[in-house]
């Protein structure tokens, strides 16, 4: 949804043409609906995304959506890619990316902040949906926060869930919706999600963000609050968030 939504304020704010390098697997087949061009490749074909940018004459690229963690262990790299992966000395999704973007820099791709267009989007301080947390639950907000911002600085993950002052999950490499399930399965109900930005984030990528998949999953995991960073966290479909966080009772609150 995040590229459809991508394409979609992009033309709205006057964008003519709008190419898609999309990812077999990663990538929704309906993006195609949104956009003038799109152009299929896999995972880790570097050399073709760098030749289809200079063929179409782009100068202007924003990376949309998320490749699948799972996806950095499992790529068959072209001999650009592979050039560029035994030049790092670690390989996470933000020193890959950095590395891609340079990459760009060198034909002429001015990699843009993934927020842009989307500004409208960006988390706004205060209570966003649901009732007001209770004093618990903004002392677990308060305690997370810490522990979430630390875990975000080691680059281990940007989300923890916490009950009562206790850490019931942590993310790693699994992603942040299983985060949630484990936390929801040991805190049983009422838990508290903390989902930050990393420190000195490039808003280049991995931006953290929020989406309909994510209320649906923080319902099923029967938590009670979703704490975020104002100006820094995407909601993706606004209203639809709000609009199902209410119904499932589950307060959202930027700080």
């Amino acid at each position: 949804m995040y590229p459809q939504l991508l394409a979609a304020s992009a033309r709205k704010a006057g964008v003519n043409k709008i190419v898609a390098a999309a990812f077999t697997g990663e990538t929704d087949p309906a993006l195609a609906q949104h956009v003038d061009l799109i152009e299929w490749m896999r995972v880790g074909q570097l050399g073709r995304l760098l030749k289809f940018f200079r063929d179409q004459k782009v100068h202007h690229a924003i990376m949309g959506g998320q490749i699948a963690p799972k996806n950095l262990f499992d790529l068959h790299p072209d001999w650009k890619a592979l050039l560029l992966l035994g030049r790092l000395k670690q390989r996470n999704a933000e020193s890959i990316f950095a590395a891609i973007a340079d990459e760009l820099t060198k034909v002429d791709v001015d990699l843009l902040a993934a927020t842009t267009f989307l500004e409208d989007s960006l988390a706004q301080t205060g209570l966003i949906a649901g009732p007001k947390p209770s004093r618990r639950e903004e002392d677990d907000v308060e305690f997370g926060w810490k522990i979430a911002k630390e875990i975000a600085r080691l680059d281990i993950g940007q989300t923890v869930v916490v009950k009562n002052g206790t850490v019931v999950a942590v993310e790693a490499f699994e992603g942040t919706n299983d985060a949630i399930k484990r936390g929801g399965t040991l805190a049983r109900k009422g838990a508290v999600m903390i989902k930050v930005p990393k420190p000195n984030q490039d808003m280049r990528f991995d931006v953290p963000v929020i989406g309909v998949e994510t209320i649906h999953v923080a319902s099923e995991a029967r938590l009670r609050v979703i704490a975020i960073e104002a100006g820094k966290t995407l909601l993706l479909e606004k209203d639809a968030i709000i609009d199902l966080a209410e119904r499932e009772k589950i307060s959202i609150v930027a700080r």
